[in-house]
């Protein structure tokens, strides 16, 4: 049976795609207000898909909707931050060692490729896109494992991580090191499934150690400027 998917979910999809990614690559900061009325001319749609899709990235702990006040980038507490990497800890380290049992040829040339943008963003200084790559490499070796639920649930982490780490890391910290993901990499190349669950666990660490709890910082945005080139051909709903 095949299941189709309509102009309006697919368009709703997008923009909660285009807003995750902001937020994963640290372009919208925790607590940034989500105005329903700049989105709406960012996007070119009417209010309606806007809420829908702002519902759907508060299911996912993105978005907080608080009553009265509107949508906000969610700023999680020490306490949330701890337990969001206590679950990074659980799912990731273990995902690394199926990888090494299970990585194809084309799935090692994918990271390798992955690895050489992550050097070259590193290398222009460019951090946004570090910070953009540094994520998806988590995912992608979520994909490698070929576990579609883990991948779903260590996306979410990812952009939670990137909040986390906007409000609570140190100064000119980024998010991960390409050393750590090459030495990854290498061991599942090596198909050495306990030195990828080591280093993932050490690698996670690290990222933790970084973070000082309790430091927050809020910004604003204009986020017309933002998604601006996001604006639909469709019509306003």
């Amino acid at each position: 049976m095949v299941t189709m998917v309509s102009q309006d979910d697919a368009e709703e999809a997008r923009i909660v795609e285009r807003i995750y990614e902001a937020v994963m690559d640290q372009r919208l900061a925790p607590g940034a207000k989500l105005s329903e009325a700049a989105l709406c001319e960012a996007f070119g749609v009417g209010r309606m898909r806007i809420r829908r899709s702002l519902l759907i990235l508060a299911s996912r702990e993105v978005v907080e909707l608080q009553p009265n006040r509107g949508a906000y980038v969610a700023q999680p507490t020490a306490d949330q931050a701890r337990e969001v990497f206590e679950a990074r800890l659980l799912i990731e380290p273990p995902l690394a060692r199926l990888a090494a049992q299970r990585i194809k040829r084309v799935g090692i040339k994918a990271l390798a490729v992955h690895l050489d943008k992550e050097a070259a963003a590193h290398a222009a200084g460019n951090r946004r896109e570090a910070i953009r790559l540094s994520g998806q490499f988590h995912a992608a070796l979520a994909q490698v494992a070929d576990n579609t639920v883990t991948l779903r649930i260590v996306k979410d982490l990812i952009t939670r991580s990137s909040i986390i780490i906007a409000m609570y890391g140190d100064a000119g910290f980024s998010n991960c090191r390409d050393d750590e993901h090459n030495a990854i990499v290498a061991a599942l190349r090596a198909g050495n499934a306990d030195q990828a669950e080591a280093l993932m666990r050490a690698h996670l660490g690290h990222i933790k150690d970084h973070l000082q709890p309790g430091r927050q910082t809020l910004q604003t945005h204009d986020l017309v400027a933002l998604f601006g080139n996001g604006k639909s051909d469709g019509k306003r709903a």
